[in-house]
């Protein structure tokens, strides 16, 4: 589903993705860690045809994100770390904005917002502008776009920021139920999401991947928490 290539970018003298390649395969939950400013957005962004790589390539659903970015974008879903609402439209016109975009038409469009709405739990504020909500219920707004048009790969830049802990789970939950048909890839800095809902783990800092395995493995290799063991990992690159 993913095949990512020695992706590299910079920007000026910092280099913010090194040659990196790994796969995601359907049905994986790649949790995607790393200190701040490691290169998870950026790399998340390049797969996303939001920026353009230096050198290297990604192919998303057998399309390549330099030649095909039109078909790369039709087939997933992307949360970006910040997501771009438009803060006078209510939450219901924002949807219906995106339902336009995605060219989801009719019955179909009818279908996916009666799937999506209460999917997210945004009933609630379907009504409200986007202005009035909540950081948790903008991330949800954030999160239903994100799957409106049910994409075969999602791409999660800290999908349970801003949440609090009940809405924590029920993201977790829902990641959970999608992953045996999708490929995800999860950016987040809360090593308790990794156990709760990733099948594997990539640990990059300063661009470089440095761990590329389990959660359980990893525990069995280091002994300790995975708290305890980014810190480790990550802390010696820094060094």
């Amino acid at each position: 589903m993913i095949s990512i290539k020695e992706l590299r970018r910079n920007f000026g003298s910092i280099v913010a993705v090194d040659g990196v390649s790994f796969n995601v395969e359907k049905g994986e939950v790649l949790g995607f860690l790393g200190p701040n400013g490691a290169g998870k957005s950026t790399l998340m962004k390049m797969l996303a045809c939001f920026l353009k790589p230096d050198s290297g390539t990604a192919t998303i659903c057998g399309y390549d994100i330099l030649e095909n970015p039109v078909e790369v974008r039709k087939s997933i879903g992307y949360l970006a770390e910040n997501v771009p609402l438009y803060n006078e439209m209510t939450v219901g016109d924002f949807l219906n904005f995106v339902c336009d975009a995605r060219n989801i038409k009719n019955k179909d469009r009818k279908q996916s917002l009666d799937r999506i709405v209460p999917m997210c739990s945004i009933e609630s504020v379907y009504h409200q502008t986007i202005e009035t909500l909540s950081k948790g219920y903008k991330r949800r707004v954030g999160l239903a776009q994100t799957l409106i048009h049910d994409p075969e790969v999602l791409i999660l830049d800290e999908p349970t920021d801003g949440l609090d802990p009940n809405q924590k789970h029920e993201v977790r939950e829902l990641i959970d139920n999608m992953s045996k048909d999708k490929c995800i890839i999860v950016s987040t800095h809360i090593l308790e999401e990794v156990e709760a809902v990733c099948s594997r783990a990539i640990i990059i800092s300063k661009g470089e991947i440095l761990v590329d395995s389990t959660p359980e493995k990893l525990k069995e290799d280091y002994k300790c928490s995975l708290d305890e063991i980014f810190r480790k990992i990550t802390s010696t690159k820094a060094a």
